[in-house]
């Protein structure tokens, strides 16, 4: 039928109105045949643009009509339609909303009846219901007809906002009660001789456990089965095993009318490797032996449904207690937090942004949290023990373990989180959790929320608010409640009693809850502004430190921090507001003793942590350290002071780095790890030794200044060596040198000799002296003749005894001299006069190498330590630091004479030309590089941990874990953490014998 243009025209506005996207498209269906005695009624196009998409819906309509068997049947759906609004708004609602709903009621047309009655009892129907709904189904096909006309009624009870979303949950879960009971009648009808033999219970695990699952997911199920009777316990256990298998068929495996839903058995003990039935004292021997902390997570949700439920309730009664002493087992909050962390982690990288249930601040984060807490509190109190996560974030609130404003933010996120997860799988009836990309798809989404005016914008932005909230209040949950409990500022709240803040404490890692209480109490009672911004502050804070491998010193060392520094305006303002800032400062507090040393000798350091004026985390160069080192001196009165002064910024750098070194190891929230171990090691490697060489030349600077003015008698240098020289020095390295001179014009060799001396002995004197400021050791026991010859030497001196006297060890050392302080043009000809010796034509001769691999198997048989495990020794051990160095040097006094990518200090830079010049391939180059990188970040991981310079592994659990956590292994797999580092090294050692001992 064609319209006139005007009537188009008015037709065309006014389906546009009313919300349809293809006018064009729905003026045709609306001319069609079906529709001809109600094509001009207001009523259906005010009905159908109420709808969440009207083109779907008006397109579902006819195809409904069009299925109809004859005319009266479509006059009977079409005048019901116009006449009772409670079926119009249900069946076009649905039709509105789900594609594959409106298919089913193409196949099955009369189903559009189950809509029409509008009883109370049929406003919120449970399992008995639901049961009546599917008796008539004799067979798989059947039941899947009976359970889509089941989901028809309830998806029009939401769809039309009859029920909540929570209901919607329930009775999804209801409906999915009563199909496993029928499938396991149907199971047990087909195998009577099995079904009599034996007792089979079917427990009801994950979503639809806890009473709220979705429209499309698997029903997670765990069977437990016994005897019947006097039968044979492994017959009936066989049987049992068989009707279970046959009733996961029949719901999951597909037909003419699909599929109902997968049954997944894989949460039973020992997951797709254990039987799927056992009986109950099997499950309970299990659960006592071997059972892990996520089992009993997943046990919470445990609900019997369907088979012999008296046996259900045995297993449930069971297994109770084992659930509520889960909180007990070591590591239970790590596990908790690893096994969510894990999850994340395995969401592939274009999907973590529109993953509802699974991405940062989704449903998964919502339910871990309220899930932990039930675990940690419902021990002692039994009105938290639901399996529903809304009904068990209710009862926390009630109870004072969640703030009651935390809790309601929560709830509307979680229900609002859930609803739009409904929604989307109910257009397709498919098992997804991803928001779509397709507008036409969000549109029609953020319409079937409420979302009229701009659907796609509003339903972006209230989606990304409430995965915030949940983000953002996801920690403080946890810790919030502590601070109200210690803080006690609102009179007749709920709030924590002193034993449940004590087993949060315990439960969430701190070692000494009572003192960890303490510290909270003092920081964050009272009613000053400083501790309203420390209750602000500490639900994060206290999150971060329990992320930790020591919580108690992260909460201690903040304790000092804030006492030394509260009176500051600037202090608290920095935490708060600066985005980095207060994470930087927990992962810095509660990584070891080194960095909050540092920082509690001059705490103005924490500026440093921000994002702003404080110059960040990032090194400063060597110029501009010395420039800052030597403007000091300058100012200062004395050498004392002056030295006094180059040791401040040297600890306040120290404390920069090693806050870097911690921050890009441990990663933040906004800034994963550092992936690039070696970017790390030279950060460390790189910025120690600027700071170093920069502490040396203003102690110089003031040791002449004060003795003899601006000019000493003769030039001076100071040559770094060994690490020091390599640019590689760690945070307890010794800095090794080497000092040279030249007199002036005029000066005798003995004056110049007295003065040179001098600034040596007082250089040493004064980087020593004790002091808040980590002292400088000086060694230069790498000099010609070692300990026995004279500290310093004149450049002629040095030649001469390098011509006539140098030992093949004292080239060896050459490598890795380089200038580092003093006179430039004096450290420029050192390095020319010794160049011949470290790089020489035509490398070294037989007996020098052979010199060399005595040295070394000399030095690993006398300096290793007694008692030291070799295999973790990162310096001695096989594989370690010296194995690395020493093949490389090898190659670099054979080959660099003609190699010119050899002539470097610096090791890492050393191997690589050996690789490139062909020297060693490139696979064991890069495994060489990566035991060297991993041996240097076990020592500087030893010495943030522990505060004093190691070799090897500490031997305190709680240490051993820090360091673990600093080289990337989370709580409890520190096992892990040696087996690599002992597979690491082996490999490179292997590589050593190889290149050392023949190949080079």
């Amino acid at each position: 039928m064609t319209s006139a243009p005007g009537r188009r025209s008015s037709i065309f506005t006014r389906l546009l109105r009313h919300g349809f996207t293809d006018p064009s498209a729905a003026e045709r269906l609306l001319d069609s045949p079906e529709l001809a005695t109600v094509r001009n009624d207001p009523v259906l196009l005010d009905a159908l643009g109420g709808t969440a998409d009207p083109d779907l819906a008006l397109h579902g309509l006819v195809r409904l009509l069009e299925a109809q068997d004859g005319a009266t049947a479509r006059q009977e759906l079409l005048d019901t339609v116009i006449a009772a609004k409670p079926l119009r708004d249900r069946l076009l609602g649905v039709l509105g909303a789900s594609e594959a709903l409106a298919e089913h009621l193409a196949r099955h047309p009369r189903d559009w009846q189950a809509l029409v009655t509008y009883e109370p009892r049929d406003l919120h129907p449970g399992v008995e219901e639901f049961e009546r709904g599917l008796a008539d189904a004799a067979d798989p096909v059947a039941l899947r007809v009976s359970y889509r006309r089941c989901l028809l009624s309830i998806a029009a009870r939401d769809v039309c906002g009859t029920v909540d979303v929570a209901q919607t949950a329930a009775e999804l879960a209801d409906l999915a009660t009563a199909t496993l009971r029928a499938a396991l009648a149907l199971a047990a009808a087909d195998a009577p001789e099995d079904a009599a033999m034996c007792r089979l219970a079917v427990v009801a695990m994950g979503k639809c456990g806890g009473h709220e699952l979705n429209y499309v997911s698997d029903v997670d199920v765990i069977f437990v089965g016994e005897a019947a009777g006097d039968a044979d316990e492994d017959k009936a256990l066989r049987a049992a095993t068989r009707l279970a298998s046959h009733m996961m068929r029949i719901c999951s495996e597909t037909t003419v009318e699909g599929s109902i839903w997968p049954v997944d058995a894989n949460l039973r003990p020992e997951g797709r490797n254990g039987p799927l039935v056992r009986t109950l004292a099997s499950h309970l021997a299990y659960y006592q032996r071997w059972a892990k902390t996520w089992e009993f997570q997943a046990l919470l949700k445990a609900r019997p449904v369907a088979g012999d439920l008296a046996l259900g309730e045995e297993y449930t009664a069971a297994l109770r207690p084992l659930v509520w002493k889960a909180a007990e087992r070591e590591n239970f909050v790590a596990d908790v937090q690893e096994m969510r962390r894990r999850v994340v982690a395995n969401i592939p990288a274009a999907e973590v942004d529109r993953q509802l249930k699974l991405g940062p601040g989704g449903l998964r984060d919502v339910e871990f949290a309220v899930q932990l807490l039930q675990l940690v509190h419902g021990r002692a109190d039994a009105s938290l023990r639901s399996g529903t996560t809304l009904d068990a974030l209710k009862a926390l609130a009630a109870g004072g373990y969640v703030g009651r404003a935390d809790a309601a933010q929560l709830d509307e996120a979680y229900r609002f989180l859930r609803s739009l997860e409904h929604r989307i799988q109910l257009h397709r009836l498919r098992r997804t959790h991803l928001v779509p990309e397709d507008e036409a798809d969000l549109r029609r989404l953020g319409r079937s929320l409420g979302l009229r005016t701009d659907p796609v914008t509003e339903l972006t932005r209230e989606w990304r608010r409430h995965t915030t909230a949940v983000r953002r209040l996801h920690e403080k949950l946890f810790y919030r409640p502590l601070l109200d409990a210690v803080a006690a500022l609102a009179p007749g709240e709920a709030r924590l009693s002193a034993e449940a803040a004590r087993e949060r404490m315990v439960a969430l890692g701190y070692a000494d809850p009572a003192a960890a209480l303490r510290h909270l109490e003092a920081l964050a009672s009272g009613v000053t502004r400083k501790a309203a911004i420390q209750r602000t502050l500490l639900p994060v804070l206290l999150g971060w430190f329990a992320d930790s491998a020591d919580p108690d010193a992260g909460l201690l060392n903040f304790r000092k921090v804030s006492d030394a520094l509260g009176k500051t305006p600037w202090y608290l303002r920095l935490l708060r507001d600066e985005g980095a800032a207060a994470e930087n400062l927990a992962r810095v507090l509660s990584a070891g003793r080194l960095a909050p040393d540092l920082l509690m000798r001059a705490p103005e350091a924490v500026a440093l942590l921000g994002d702003g004026d404080g110059g960040g985390l990032s090194p400063r160069s060597r110029a501009s350290l010395e420039q800052e080192v030597l403007a000091a001196v300058r100012r200062a009165d004395n050498a004392v002071q002056g030295v006094t002064a180059a040791r401040g910024v040297r600890r306040r750098e120290l404390f920069r780095t090693a806050a870097a070194d911690i921050v890009g190891s441990y990663g933040t929230e906004s800034q994963p790890a550092e992936a690039d171990q070696g970017a790390l090691v030279d950060l460390v490697g790189g910025a120690v030794s600027d700071l170093t060489a920069a502490t040396l030349a203003g102690t110089l600077r003031a040791v002449v200044r004060e003795g003899w003015g601006d000019t000493l008698p003769t030039r001076f240098a100071v040559i770094g060596m060994g690490r020091f020289g390599g640019h590689e020095l760690g945070y307890g390295s010794d800095a090794d040198v080497l000092f040279v001179h030249e007199p002036r014009e005029g000066v005798s060799e003995r004056e110049a000799s007295e003065a040179a001396n001098k600034v040596v002995a007082e250089m040493r004197r004064l980087l020593q002296v004790p002091s808040a400021d980590p002292p400088l050791l000086i060694d230069a026991d790498l000099r010609p003749e070692g300990k026995s010859g004279p500290l310093v030497r004149t450049l002629a001196s040095y030649e001469a005894y390098y011509r006539r006297w140098a030992l093949v060890w004292e080239r060896h050392a050459l490598l890795r001299a380089e200038p580092v302080a003093g006179d430039e043009d004096l450290g420029r000809r050192f390095v020319e006069l010794i160049d011949p010796l470290r790089y020489p034509v035509g490398g070294l001769d037989e007996d020098a190498v052979r010199e060399i691999r005595r040295l070394k198997a000399r030095m690993e048989a006398e300096r290793l330590p007694r008692g030291a495990d070799p295999k973790l020794h990162a310096k001695l051990g096989p594989g370690g630091l010296s194995d690395v160095e020493w093949t490389v040097q090898l190659a670099q006094l054979r080959h660099a004479g003609e190699v010119p990518g050899l002539r470097t200090t610096r090791t890492r830079e050393a191997l690589a030309a050996a690789r490139e010049a062909g020297l060693m391939s490139e696979e064991d180059a890069a495994h060489l590089d990566e035991a060297w990188v991993l041996a240097t970040r076990v020592r500087n991981a030893v010495m943030l941990v522990r505060g004093r310079a190691g070799d090897t592994f500490p031997t305190v659990p709680r240490e051993l874990a820090a360091v673990g956590r600093y080289l990337g292994y989370g709580p409890g797999h520190a096992g892990d953490m040696l087996d690599a580092y002992r597979r690491t090294a082996r490999r490179a050692r292997g590589i050593v014998e190889e290149l050392f001992y023949g190949g080079l």
